[in-house]
């Protein structure tokens, strides 16, 4: 499973920066644009909106936030990024899906760049999308890939009037769509949490290569995981020493409290990670030491057929004159002996404990 790899990556080489071109796989129909326009009074919500109305409600409405599902239409985007006067290599950024999570100043407005995860529970795996976000004075931008989020309780929070985001403005908008992101990490490991603990259970009772395959699945999914989570540690850092009037004081404790968020799912990660060790080392292990009993119950057979064999071979030796070949109990007294030396030998055995 490849990440942070996209086909069309090769169309930007020797462009001139801030030249904006799609680089990505989801391509949607069409953009797709949600506005709302909110203040203490109430809130407007616009769905399948045009570009015209993201001028309309810049100028008009007191707070607004943007939705833009679908960064494939680069010219939608840059009607949208003129309106709001996006720096170029904003606009370059967001339509290039393969982005590291980070925070750009740029006066006038901030860019975040953040990856929205998701458990599939169809595939057992994470889905991967690039999140952009610009924060102005009085409306947050959020560009997507494609059609679905996690924002749908930030939403409801807006129109039912829940919670304080109609009243601290568009930064604390920006923090509770941010948090809404972190929060659906903590679903992803505790998905992941769930498959280690059924891997050790079933690693204990009989380790199998298919659990092997899946220990080595889960470890790619932590380590893309832990791709995504440390720089979002310094983009949230970042952001709570921002010099900046689009960051309100009283906004810096709710970053504050999701970077705590952030270093915890890094220490979950890193303790998942060694878990998956644990677990490969217990697999080897268990392999090892299932040989090592295979081969102790094939040396102690061939330990006991050594003796047997020479017996056997003594006595099939073609000379004349051996008194036992002419003997009439001669056949009965060599298998005796030959179950004699087997029996002793195996007493032996289980005497030193070998057995």
């Amino acid at each position: 499973m490849a990440r942070f790899t996209f086909r069309g990556a090769k169309k930007k080489i020797g462009q001139t920066p801030g030249t904006p071109t799609y680089v990505g796989s989801a391509k949607e129909d069409a953009v797709s644009i949600e506005i709302f326009e909110y203040d203490t009074s109430g809130v407007v919500r616009k769905q399948g909106a045009l570009s015209v109305d993201c001028r309309i409600s810049r100028d008009s409405a007191p707070y607004s936030w943007i939705n833009v599902d679908g960064v494939h239409d680069v010219e939608t985007v840059q009607q949208i990024a003129d309106i709001f006067e996006l720096h170029p290599l904003v606009v370059e950024d967001i339509v290039h899906t393969g982005q590291r999570p980070k925070l750009e100043d740029y006066g006038s407005h901030l860019f975040v760049v953040l990856r929205m995860l998701r458990w599939n529970e169809e595939t057992r795996q994470i889905d991967d999308e690039q999140v952009s976000f610009a924060i102005g004075p009085s409306w947050v931008l959020s560009f997507q890939e494609r059609k679905g989020d996690v924002f749908d309780p930030i939403r409801d929070r807006l129109l039912s009037d829940r919670g304080r985001i109609r009243k601290l403005g568009p930064d604390y908008l920006a923090y509770a769509l941010v948090d809404a992101i972190v929060d659906h990490y903590f679903s992803i490991l505790e998905a992941l949490g769930e498959r280690i603990e059924s891997l050790g259970e079933e690693m204990a009772q009989n380790p199998r290569p298919q659990e092997l395959e899946a220990i080595r699945h889960s470890k790619r999914e932590l380590l893309f995981m832990r791709k995504s989570v440390w720089p979002l540690r310094e983009v949230l850092s970042s952001l709570q020493r921002a010099e900046t009037d689009l960051l309100r004081d009283s906004t810096v404790p709710y970053l504050r409290d999701v970077y705590d968020h952030t270093i915890q799912i890094i220490d979950t990660v890193e303790t998942f990670r060694d878990m998956l060790s644990g677990l490969t080392d217990l697999y080897m292990s268990s392999v090892s030491n299932r040989m090592n009993e295979v081969m102790k119950v094939l040396t102690i057979i061939a330990t006991i057929f050594i003796p047997l064999s020479f017996v056997a071979g003594l006595y099939g030796m073609n000379f004349d004159f051996m008194p036992e070949l002419h003997w009439r109990y001669g056949y009965f007294a060599v298998l005796g002996l030959m179950l004699a030396i087997g029996i002793g030998m195996l007493l032996y055995f289980r005497r030193r404990k070998w057995l």
